[in-house]
């Protein structure tokens, strides 16, 4: 099975190329700042939460922008991306109905496009931190393997949600308030030392939880990450991705019918 996905993707390749070309593209379409908005949107978005966290609720953290920017960009490539993927099926149903091509070329597209907008939104988090004072260190030569963890456990999550929701409408409307749920579950605006003993079960459960924090540790701290946590996570993630898989290419057959 795994091997006919990479069979698939080989075959299909220029069309998973042009895939990824469109949903980039698409995003800056009938822009007047076009790609700008990579560094504009998450840049308001930084803006906005250090003045509520920092000067209205009095956050004490050091360099607070750059502490909340390692965190707030990552978060920002995994929510567009999954609530990206939870349309993008029903959105692609016109094509779905008269082409035959593999169909996880699909959400692998939505995936792979938006990691290329996070790579470059990581640009704003280097200027945070060359600019604040901070700096970049040896730590950096981890973040290609953070990227791994974080792009497979989106995939993972993006199989399911996007096929489950072509027969599940009603899913899309959940996807916005789980997320939200999960932001204030993840340490983004704040470190995950400050939450009591008893409620850090929740973060220990979360995949974000280690991403974030490891890319707080590259760009923040400027230390090692948790490499046993990445790896487990990256194992973790793949075995999601099977099963993601698994369950897609289940529902799959009866993409056209309910579409």
């Amino acid at each position: 099975m795994i091997m006919n996905v990479f069979k698939n993707l080989y075959d299909y390749r220029e069309l998973l190329k042009t895939s990824v070309k469109k949903e980039v593209r698409s995003k800056y379409k009938n822009s007047f700042l076009g790609v700008l908005w990579s560094f504009l949107n998450p840049l308001l978005q930084i803006i906005v939460y250090a003045i509520i966290f920092s000067l209205i609720l009095k956050n004490k953290q050091d360099n607070y922008a750059i502490f909340l920017c390692a965190g707030l960009i990552p978060w920002t490539y995994f929510s567009i991306s999954i609530n990206k993927s939870a349309f993008t099926i029903i959105e692609n149903g016109n094509i779905i109905k008269k082409v035959y091509f593999p169909r996880e070329i699909i959400p692998i597209s939505v995936v792979t496009a938006e990691t290329i907008n996070f790579l470059i939104s990581t640009l704003i988090i280097l200027g945070f931190v060359i600019f604040g004072g901070i700096g970049i260190s040896k730590y950096i030569l981890y973040y290609p393997l953070v990227l791994i963890a974080q792009y497979l456990v989106i995939l993972a999550i993006s199989f399911i949600i996007s096929s489950i929701c072509v027969y599940f409408r009603d899913l899309q409307h959940f996807i916005g308030i789980i997320l939200q749920l999960l932001f204030y579950a993840t340490p983004i605006v704040y470190s995950q030392d400050s939450i009591p003993p008893e409620y850090q079960w929740i973060l220990k459960y979360n995949p974000m939880t280690y991403i974030v924090n490891a890319y707080r540790n590259i760009f923040y701290y400027k230390t090692a990450i948790d490499l046993k946590s990445i790896i487990l996570l990256i194992i973790i993630a793949i075995g999601g991705c099977v099963c993601g898989y698994w369950i897609f290419s289940k529902l799959q057959k009866g993409f056209a019918e309910q579409l």
